[in-house]
């Protein structure tokens, strides 16, 4: 049997286990990565509506509030929001979506039973497997993909609701389906689910194409910032809790932001440094592919993809920057 036979064997008997999971439990508590991207929230809801078809009992959470720009998106009126509103009770069933490791979930895990059954479903190389059940597949370009096979093989009758979830998960993470993760199967999903009624120029110009004031602004302030270093192989730009304050940017601002310097010919490696919190800085990074972020931002204790990873340094912003520069450095020799 070769890899690729094997692989797939593996893939369904993980379907297998996570549709037994679901159907065997119920009372879920349904959880994404702290400061949710497109397809951390369009799993949360595809997850919300495939349990909801199955008449299950659930409650989706997120540490802080999900991103205004996916209201349209069936279950977003559902989610509670963690640092308003925290649930007098704990959980014994939890499905974790687009969770690379646990600390990813944040502060909601304080609900968690300490006898929990945890479902991770997710697609980053680097998930470490936390959990009693895995539905991980690290080649799908988004977690929403990987739900979109659990809905088939649980023999679903998929409608507008879920296609629009799907749909937005794909496109957000795929760079609108410009990215080396746009596989055929992508594609082909993608396909079905335009079949399906999903309008996908209207979701493109919601998602990737409109930018708030704030935003453009933020924008503005942030490109004031732009660094090069190696031969101009790294570029990166950085944003101050000051600059959040003045602009009265959200987190969902930042989003593309590292794409700026990213995008700039030549270069290898594009970073965004975002403060957090006096002390705290969050960093993006992009490679054109011949640098495994993925590896850097795991050494310091984070991860993501081999092209784009997440890592968060204590310290001032220049501090971070200067480590940096050194250590994606190194890697660019």
């Amino acid at each position: 049997m070769s890899n690729g036979m094997m692989h797939a064997t593996e893939y369904s008997q993980q379907l297998e286990a996570a549709a037994k999971f679901i159907e065997q439990h119920d009372d879920f508590l349904v959880v994404s990565h702290i400061q949710p991207d497109g397809d951390a929230a369009s799993s949360t809801y595809a997850m919300g509506w495939l349990l909801d078809q199955l008449g299950k009992t659930f409650t989706m959470i997120n540490e802080g509030p999900m991103p205004s720009k996916f209201s349209y998106l069936w279950g977003s009126d559902q989610v509670l929001d963690f640092s308003k509103e925290v649930p007098s009770r704990r959980y014994k069933t939890i499905i974790s979506v687009d969770c690379a490791d646990f600390s990813r979930i944040g502060r909601v895990s304080t609900l968690f039973d300490e006898q929990a059954q945890l479902l991770n479903v997710d697609h980053h190389p680097t998930n470490d497997r936390f959990g009693s059940c895995h539905l991980i597949k690290h080649d799908a370009a988004a977690t929403v993909q990987i739900l979109y096979d659990l809905a088939i093989h649980m023999n679903m009758s998929l409608n507008l609701a879920i296609g629009d979830c799907i749909y937005t998960g794909l496109l957000t993470d795929t760079g609108g389906f410009r990215y080396s993760n746009t596989s055929p199967e992508v594609m082909q999903i993608g396909a079905s689910l335009l079949a399906l009624g999903v309008q996908g120029s209207e979701i493109a110009e919601q998602v990737l194409e409109r930018v708030t004031y704030s935003q453009i602004v933020l924008l503005q302030k942030a490109l004031s910032t732009l660094s090069f270093a190696h031969d101009r192989k790294l570029a990166w730009l950085a944003v101050s809790l000051a600059d959040l304050e003045s602009t009265g940017a959200s987190s969902e601002d930042l989003d593309g932001l590292v794409n700026y310097p990213r995008n700039v010919e030549g270069v290898e490696v594009g970073m965004l440094f975002k403060e957090k919190a006096p002390g705290v800085i969050k960093v993006s990074l992009r490679s054109s592919g011949l640098v495994d972020v993925a590896a850097i931002a795991q050494s310091l204790g984070g991860g993501g993809h081999v092209r784009a990873s997440g890592c968060t340094i204590q310290g001032a912003i220049e501090e971070a920057i200067a480590r940096m520069v050194q250590e994606v450095g190194s890697k660019l020799i």
